[in-house]
């Protein structure tokens, strides 16, 4: 299938979301996937909001790249949520403010803490949101569908680009000169937290460098994982 056809199908896709499911919010993480989301959404002029997580350690690229979104789609205000100040200082006196390091339980609180918290806040009163989540991103997504219930937040669910492949995402983007993170120029495929990102070696998976001292199988930050657990049950892992 030609990449114009799947770019209409991905607009036939968010056209529905809208069409069902008003109001719609965009979670955009600025990786490659989601700057092609958003170039469709402001290029077809739809009606869905675009928010993103600023965790408080985001690289200073993915900054750069939030300021440079914000000028060139300004008919989409990209709408930032931040963690919860307290609990942010909760966990940095029970487990350090680099705990995340020591076991897959506190990462994993961390992530509670800067990521699904504030998720939550921002899907607030929405009747769906979309992702860039990609099949072949992970093995934890191989069982991604189109659209789905998110039960943990109370609505749906649409990955529009389920079917792409990574050279597909990179074609749009060079076709339609789309703004992107540099830490991509430099071998990072999957852009996160600074300090739980880094660059790959030849040959590795696309998503080796996010959480890399965690066994793959189980390397999701809570955002897209089903029945995610309570915040305060999560900080005592």
């Amino acid at each position: 299938m030609t990449l114009a056809k799947k770019t209409d199908q991905v607009v036939a896709v968010l056209e529905q979301a809208v069409r069902d499911h008003a109001p719609v919010a965009f979670a955009n993480s600025l990786g490659a996937e989601d700057m092609v989301l958003t170039d469709l959404i402001a290029r077809h002029r739809l009606d869905i909001g675009m928010f993103s997580l600023d965790t408080g350690r985001l690289p200073q690229e993915t900054y750069a790249l939030m300021q440079e979104v914000r000028a060139r789609y300004c008919s989409i205000p990209l709408h930032v949520y931040f963690p919860d100040a307290a609990l942010v200082e909760e966990y940095a006196a029970q487990h350090g403010v680099n705990g995340f390091y020591n076991s897959t339980g506190a990462r994993k609180a961390c992530c509670q803490v800067r990521k699904v918290e504030p998720l939550r806040r921002a899907l607030a009163g929405k009747g769906a949101w979309i992702t860039g989540m990609r099949r072949e991103q992970a093995a934890t997504r191989g069982r991604l569908e189109l659209t789905a219930f998110d039960a943990d937040n109370g609505l749906q669910k649409f990955n529009p680009l389920l079917e792409w492949t990574n050279a597909e995402v990179w074609e749009y983007i060079r076709q339609h000169e789309v703004p992107y993170n540099r830490l991509h120029d430099n071998f990072y495929p999957s852009i996160g937290c600074a300090p739980c990102t880094r660059a790959i070696a030849v040959g590795e998976d696309i998503r080796a460098g996010r959480w890399w001292w965690e066994n793959p199988d189980g390397k999701e930050c809570g955002l897209h994982v089903s029945r995610a657990m309570p915040l305060r049950q999560a900080q005592s892992a």
